[in-house]
């Protein structure tokens, strides 16, 4: 039996797209909360806590994004296609970001609050772009010839635009989280209060997803609900459910580390739910990773250079992150 290189390319891609998610989820998150957070001593904290990391994190997009390109040419061109516009506010969202992480710093006290405001403002589009830009993919592209066959502006309905606010409130929950792990005084504190709240939006708005999706489409109602699928994948929504009641505790039990760890374990779980429902659909409802896929001797290049880059990357992050552990003081830096 030969290796199946459109399979492999598509839990590359999976996995990048995850750990982007995961990791770019809680600075995105972080520069929400700035919203709520008006002392510059504790901004100074939040921003603080991954300015030595956050750019780190946005190379599974670049990741995710090229191997698209390459091992499915197809998708990419189609997706692109049907989701210019949000893709193109979310690349501007992250870009606002990044010029505000380097200049507030260099910024005079008159002038910072033009930085907060690219930042808060950057973090807010680019992750309601990204819900926008997954519901759409939920609901489905149309494709007839290889080419996208819808509308320009087909990506503005209902359901993406509450995967929008959804993933909103899922951000903020691990920005929150991640404060509660790297922080201490006044501004944990008021992260328990958050958090406490945010995970109970989020668990509303994964339950509302999960209603609606099914609604959307009958074949992801007949996966999910057939028999013998609804015993295979029984495991999800009860491991979700087990994993927000352990946040819940938590919280309230004012552990540091475990509310970030398990706070990631319902994203994740989220996150598979969603892949059980369109899989192997590259293009939902109808166009397959097969069908989508490049030739192999294409995969087979670009694959050489993925196994090449993709441990350092994992080491390079490791690195980093161990290097940056430990709690982050008001007026000082890290403490391990």
């Amino acid at each position: 039996m030969g290796v199946d290189l459109t399979l492999i390319w598509a839990l590359i891609i999976i996995f990048g797209i995850m750990m982007y998610v995961i990791m770019d989820g809680f600075d995105l998150g972080i520069g929400i909360l700035f919203l709520t957070v008006k002392e510059k001593e504790e901004r100074d904290v939040m921003m603080n806590t991954v300015a030595p990391v956050w750019d780190g994190n946005e190379t599974w997009l670049v990741l995710g994004g090229a191997g698209l390109f390459g091992a499915f040419p197809l998708a990419y061109s189609v997706l692109l296609s049907a989701l210019y516009l949000p893709l193109i506010f979310m690349l501007l969202g992250l870009i606002f970001r990044g010029v505000a992480f380097e200049f507030r710093f260099k910024a005079s006290d008159r002038n910072r609050h033009w930085w907060d405001k690219a930042f808060i403002g950057g973090s807010i589009v680019a992750t309601f772009c990204q819900g926008l830009t997954l519901g759409a993919f939920i609901v489905g592209i149309p494709v007839v010839d290889n080419a996208y066959a819808g509308e320009s502006l087909d990506w503005l309905r209902p359901f993406p635009i509450f995967c929008g606010l959804a993933l909103l409130v899922a951000y903020a929950q691990l920005g929150s989280t991640w404060l509660i792990m790297k922080t201490e005084g006044k501004l944990q504190s008021t992260m328990y209060r958050y958090s406490a709240c945010l995970i109970w939006l989020l668990l509303i708005a994964i339950a509302i997803i999960s209603i609606w999706t099914p609604l959307i489409h009958p074949q992801i109602a007949d996966r999910w609900f057939s028999l013998p699928n609804l015993i295979y994948f029984l495991p999800v929504p009860a491991l979700l459910i087990f994993s927000f009641f352990a946040t819940l505790i938590a919280i309230y039990r004012r552990a540091t580390v475990r509310p970030f760890m398990l706070s990631l374990l319902v994203i994740f779980l989220g996150y598979s739910g969603l892949g059980i429902s369109v899989w192997p659909n590259i293009i939902p409802p109808a166009v397959t990773i097969w069908q989508a896929a490049s030739p192999v001797q294409s995969q087979l290049f670009s694959l050489i250079g993925a196994l090449f880059i993709l441990p350092f990357i994992l080491m390079y992050t490791s690195w980093s992150y161990y290097v940056f552990r430990g709690k982050v003081k008001i007026g000082e830096g890290y403490h391990h």
